[in-house]
């Protein structure tokens, strides 16, 4: 991959980040702006000659565009009629797979997508962000080889996902990156309504999220999982319910039943458990009628 000459589409947050990965690792890489209508670095003398010339000499051709914009920028690839049977053409969603971009099907090019699972809210720290974490990858078989030898050079870890699969894999990727922001935000109300000053409020529960983070990388969910649940603690669950509104305990229940799974394969007691299980099953007393 060091010799590969990588096109970018797209010149956000992610497709400027991979960019910059790619030039620290020694890469050959050029960021292509659809806004600007060229290849806004490197700055070369192709920058004026548009898409079609910025792919005609890719080899491997990256759309870091929005889900929605995908299908849009295959349509554009074919039309400069730029895009050839040697090429590889990745785009970077982790919901759709390579039949988004089956328009240039014809062209006899390698389909595919390569996600990188990893939020990238600054370019410049996504070499760092970037290496060791994992890379998506689904398409045909000389897409994925594509996209696994741009992980490695990313230093990133491939993971091969079935087309079928991505749904259920990005679903698993929006819990973790959005929905624990979510529920720190919750936990964050409920300190509020504690009478605890907003300010720390937003800090007390961060320390304890990074050692619940710390115990995952060490244990994996199941061993890392600890708390009232864990210990089978079912007066615990009842008081926190007593003092949840409606659709704050609807989320505890719904979170706490997935969290009995995991204390139940880590040994609770089947007795403990069933009780655990009767608490957030039934109505707790903050629910209303």
């Amino acid at each position: 991959m060091p010799d590969t000459d990588t096109l970018i589409i797209g010149a956000g947050r992610m497709g400027r980040g991979i960019a910059l990965a790619l030039s620290q690792a020694g890469g050959k890489s050029r960021l292509f702006s659809r806004s600007q209508g060229r290849v806004v670095a490197p700055l070369s003398a192709e920058a004026a000659g548009g898409l079609g010339t910025a792919v005609q000499t890719a080899d491997l051709v990256v759309l870091a565009v929005p889900d929605d914009a995908i299908a849009n920028v295959a349509q554009e690839l074919a039309e400069t009629g730029a895009v050839r049977s040697g090429q590889t053409i990745l785009h970077l969603s982790g919901l759709l797979d390579r039949s988004v971009l089956s328009v240039l099907s014809g062209s006899g090019a390698a389909l595919g997508s390569f996600h990188p699972l990893q939020t990238i809210a600054d370019p410049t720290a996504a070499p760092a962000l970037l290496r060791g974490a994992v890379a998506g990858i689904e398409g045909d078989e000389r897409a994925i080889a594509s996209g696994i030898g741009l992980a490695r050079q990313l230093g990133m870890r491939p993971i091969v996902i079935p087309a079928e699969g991505k749904a259920a894999y990005h679903a698993g990727a929006a819990i973790v990156a959005n929905y624990t922001v979510a529920l720190v935000g919750v936990a964050q109300r409920l300190a509020e309504e504690a009478g605890i000053d907003p300010i720390e409020a937003g800090q007390i529960y961060l320390p304890l999220l990074e050692g619940a983070l710390g115990n995952l990388r060490k244990l994996g969910a199941v061993h890392a999982l600890t708390g009232p649940i864990r210990r089978g603690d079912a007066e615990t669950v009842r008081a926190h319910l007593a003092v949840l509104d409606a659709a704050t305990a609807r989320l505890y229940r719904t979170a706490g039943l997935e969290a009995l799974k995991l204390a139940r394969a880590a040994g609770l007691d089947p007795s403990k458990a069933d009780a655990i299980a009767a608490e957030l099953k039934e109505k707790g007393a903050g629910e209303g009628p």
